[in-house]
């Protein structure tokens, strides 16, 4: 099990949106801010699931696809498609999601682990699962979202 899900009698604020038709969530205190989208340069060898890259005030910020990264189906590029910056450690980058929904306040004895299903290479991109209005929302680990270190470019 990972940090969220033994927190007793506490909580957790997660930002949740979506992503290819499904609901997914990160920890609040992750996100930087959240932006329109924008033209994101490519960048050559760079993995399939990194757009390209921005300039944020001064700043290169790698842009993750999310749903391409997640395996998900990966729609047309919009002007309503959205990009959380999260920042991991130092290492700050662009999620491109279709939307946010909202901000919540989930009990960290209402996650529950994900099944574990994947193969032994695979990685894991959902730390914990939750139940909200019926909707099944997935915490992503971040860690395993983001490129490793010097993956983002070429």
């Amino acid at each position: 099990m990972n940090d969220i899900t033994k927190q007793p009698d506490s909580a957790i604020e997660l930002l949740s949106f979506r992503v290819g038709g499904q609901d997914y969530s990160v920890d609040i205190m992750s996100v930087r801010e959240i932006r329109g989208s924008a033209k994101a340069t490519s960048l050559p060898h760079a993995p399939a699931f990194v757009r390209g890259v921005i300039n944020l005030r001064g700043t290169v910020l790698p842009i993750i696809d999310l749903a391409a990264r997640l395996g998900l189906e990966t729609g047309q590029d919009t002007e309503r498609n959205v990009i959380i910056v999260v920042d991991l450690g130092g290492r700050t980058a662009g999620l491109m999601v279709d939307a946010v929904s909202d901000i919540l306040a989930i009990p960290t004895d209402e996650m529950q682990p994900p099944p574990d299903l994947a193969a032994d290479d695979a990685r894991t991109f959902v730390s914990a699962l939750t139940i909200v209005d019926g909707r099944m929302i997935r915490v992503l680990d971040l860690n395993a979202v983001m490129p490793p270190q010097g993956e983002e470019a070429a």
